[in-house]
């Protein structure tokens, strides 16, 4: 009880939430609105006259914390996005995905620089927040290339095409000719952990260091060239307890954050040719390494271990290699009147897997401990034209026309592993293939592309002094699925200069990505001598339409939005109601198994007999037939004082409530008795999954060369649904509460020194109790929205010029 009212009285004392999240990068004590591009394609419109809320974070507050991943500071700057951390989910370990709204990671449009920016190679297949999704990987992109990101919280399908149904985050890039800066960032985790096995720690893991720079330079007389790169290094977190399955008892897993080591790269540039028109474009790259651990092998497991290799068992690692190059080229000026912007942008995701520490129980002693396990690519190549231009018709204000269109080329690649990675050798009656990760095999391989076309029209413009209206109609063509037309219409009407409602109604969609309809990836099971695979097939596989899959479609989506706007002075608050209801949405199907043994007539030998011409015994997919839907409002409220003897004070507050229900889940239609391909612990992740309730408080203060930040962000609870009907294996993580502090000083010669800590009273999650988790080896849910590394201790150096 104490600690909660300390933590209230705290966080209330110092602040209201997001503050310097929300703030413009004007001078302190300025008027001036920071303009907006993201949701309208209206010039010189600011963040509070928009028709649809948009949350705009500058370079100055994604700096603010310890945290130096872009993904990170996002969701502590924006309620509605969510950045979970799990662990132990192969690949999704090293590249987590946001959600917004509650939705899906890939309902949420990504864009750089008002250009689509491509997704990932890599599904999600484990039992993670977002599972069966390929999302944007947004911490590919090093927050000192960036000036600052326009979040659109609203469908937006109809202006800006697939994907966006819950919303736009646009990440606007820095533009310089001149200046620069370089900060240098350490930290580790300075924490304390009780475990129910045993562990009694204080702990120092999770060493990070980051450098990040930026130079702006003039290039060609009146041009710009904005240099930007960031390396990291963080070693690993673990947070598993002791082991009382091993004599001694130790701790033999490990549970947290991956180690990563990366290097990124942006530059950005611009020239003008005339007084009309200029030339821009903007290359970036990120190479990132990571490692991973799966499940601790016990010495005494005779499928899996070969003891006289690892005689006190193994813990297997898991690597990713990871490539990531995006680039654009574009033309913008002015034809006929109408404003030009011509563009093409190429991006490229590449990630090979590895897996260490391991081994092939099927070839014994002579199998490698280390494996290449194959490897994913998708690439996209988008041309963009958008023209736009202010018509008077006779309104209170002009009528501006926008249409273009966008055409985009995908490819989506698997490799196979090395050959003991996937193989059986000549060792019967034991687990095969690399343990941790089984490669891909040969039939995994895949080489599959598409192509779409899209067309827009987008009008807006002052029906009256009080009354703005804008409507958008998009049609796009797609090779594998088929077409799509999406339409919006958006209203504000200011009542006074201090208040005006604001509301829309949208269609939208998101196309199925290649990753979920070609993704593959098998083992081999001997079933009385007879090979059989087992895992995840494409839904136009052989295997798959034997057991009542068909082709993806694409998502279909209904929004609907009614909000207010306030502002008096220094004061302004925002708040705005949405429904989202989603149709047919994608997902990864249960597992589907079949027995030779099973009666005839049931389920598993119906399963058996129809995977059996196809070498196959079990399988999953990807079906459409989820339908959701979701109501919440969003709360932003924002105070500015500025005081010439106290300083400058940026107080704020914003939440987020939402409410997730799945309406409809798919049924098998192949098999004797029903069964449902989305079960219980599948819809819990969609209802449950995500905080239905998340309030940041902050408090920004600036006095000549000092300044502090506190921010305190409220989790409502999370359920990890567990695998047992009844619910008795299910897991909450409670209502937590997290302060963050940090203190800066800036010296004469322009160098800032700041200090900080996030989680600094050290919270957790609720830990899983025994009955719940009959290991040591993951004692929190990875569902934590906060993650569970305890306190995180940082310093740091940076000088701007």
């Amino acid at each position: 009880m104490k600690y909660r009212v300390f933590l209230l009285a705290a966080a209330s004392a110092a602040s209201l939430a997001s503050g310097s999240a929300f703030a413009q990068t004007t001078e302190a004590g300025s008027d001036v609105e920071e303009l907006v591009v993201t949701g309208t394609r209206t010039e010189g419109r600011s963040r509070l006259e928009t028709l649809a809320p948009v949350d705009v974070i500058t370079a100055d507050a994604l700096q603010q914390r310890g945290s130096t991943e872009l993904a990170t500071a996002l969701a502590a700057s924006v309620p509605s996005i969510t950045f979970p951390r799990p662990s132990n989910t192969d690949g999704t370990d090293a590249i987590r995905p946001a959600t917004l709204r509650g939705q899906g990671p890939d309902q949420t449009l990504v864009l750089v620089n008002g250009t689509r920016r491509h997704a990932t190679a890599l599904v999600n297949t484990n039992g993670s927040v977002g599972r069966g999704s390929a999302a944007v990987d947004l911490n590919a992109i090093p927050s000192a290339a960036i000036d600052r990101i326009e979040v659109l919280r609203d469908g937006a399908s109809a202006q800006y095409g697939s994907d966006a149904i819950a919303g736009v985050i646009n990440l606007r890039l820095r533009e310089a000719a001149t200046g620069g800066g370089l900060s240098v960032t350490y930290g580790s985790n300075v924490t304390s952990f009780d475990g129910f096995y045993g562990r009694d720690d204080n702990i120092t893991d999770g060493a990070t260091t980051t450098v990040s720079g930026w130079q702006g330079l003039t290039i060609l007389g009146d041009g710009f060239l904005t240099l930007s790169g960031e390396y990291r290094n963080r070693e690993n977190t673990n947070r598993s307890d002791i082991d009382k399955r091993v004599t001694p008892n130790r701790i033999t897993s490990r549970f947290g954050d991956a180690d990563v080591e990366e290097l990124s790269f942006y530059a950005n540039a611009g020239k003008p040719l005339n007084d009309t028109w200029d030339l821009y474009g903007w290359y970036g790259y990120q190479h990132r390494d990571a490692s991973s651990a799966a499940t601790f092998r016990l010495p005494t497991d005779t499928q899996q271990n070969v003891p006289s290799v690892y005689p006190n068992g193994y813990l297997p690692l898991l690597t990713t290699d990871t490539e990531d190059n995006s680039a654009g080229l574009g033309i913008r000026g002015e034809i006929a009147g109408f404003r030009t912007d011509i563009n093409v942008v190429y991006g490229k995701n590449d990630i090979d897997f590895g897996v260490q520490n391991t081994i092939n129980p099927s070839f014994g002693a002579a199998s490698p401990t280390s494996f290449q396990a194959g490897g994913l690519t998708y690439d996209q190549i988008v041309f963009g034209a958008d023209f736009s231009r202010e018509f008077e018709v006779g309104m209170a204000g002009p009528l501006n026309v926008a249409f273009g269109v966008e055409a985009r080329q995908e490819t989506y690649k698997i490799n196979q592993g090395q050959y003991e990675s996937y193989a059986r050798g000549p060792i019967t009656g034991v687990a095969f293939g690399s343990r941790g990760f089984t490669g891909f095999t040969p039939s995994n391989e895949v080489d599959v592309d598409r192509n779409n076309v899209g067309v827009y029209i987008d009008l807006e413009g002052k029906v009256t002094e009080q009354l703005t209206l804008s409507g958008a109609i998009r049609y796009e063509d797609y090779s594998d699925f088929g077409d799509t037309t999406t339409g919006k219409f958006a209203a504000r009407y200011d009542f006074t200069p201090e208040f005006a409602i604001r509301g829309a109604v949208s269609t939208g969609f998101r196309a199925p990505a290649l990753q979920q309809q070609y993704y593959t990836s098998t083992s081999i099971l001997y079933i009385d001598n007879v090979p059989f695979e087992t895992g995840t097939y494409p839904a136009t596989s052989n295997v798959a339409a034997a057991l009542g899959a068909k082709p993806l479609k694409a998502e279909t989506s209904d929004n609907y939005a009614l909000g207010f706007v306030f502002r008096r002075g220094a004061f302004e608050l925002t708040v705005d109601g949405y429904k989202i209801d989603v149709k047919d949405r994608i997902v990864l199907s249960e597992t589907l198994q079949g027995s030779p043994t099973a009666a005839p007539g049931t389920n598993g030998r119906v399963i058996y007999d129809l995977l059996a011409p196809y070498g196959s015994n079990a399988a999953r997919f990807f079906i459409n037939g989820v339908d959701t839907d979701t109501v919440g409002v969003d709360v932003v409220a924002r105070y500015r004082i500025v005081d010439d003897q106290a300083g400058i004070f940026d107080l704020t507050a914003a939440g987020n409530i939402n409410d997730v229900e799945v309406k409809r889940t798919p049924v098998t239609t192949t098999l004797p008795t029903p069964t449902s391909l989305f079960a219980r612990q599948a819809r819990l992740r969609f209802e449950e999954g995500t905080p239905k309730q998340k309030l940041t408080l902050q408090g920004d203060w600036k006095k000549e060369a000092w300044g502090a930040t506190v921010r305190t962000t409220f989790y409502g609870d999370v359920l990890s649904p567990g695998t047992l009907a009844d619910g008795s294996a299910d897991n909450n993580t409670g209502n937590r509460g997290l302060v963050d502090l940090e203190a800066r000083y800036t010296f004469p010669v322009g160098l800032t020194a700041s200090v900080g800590a996030d989680n600094v009273f050290d919270v957790y999650p609720r830990q899983i109790i025994p009955s719940q988790n009959t290991t040591s080896a993951s004692p929190f849910s990875s569902f934590s929205p906060f993650g569970f590394s305890g306190r995180f201790v940082y310093g740091r150096l940076a000088y701007n010029w």
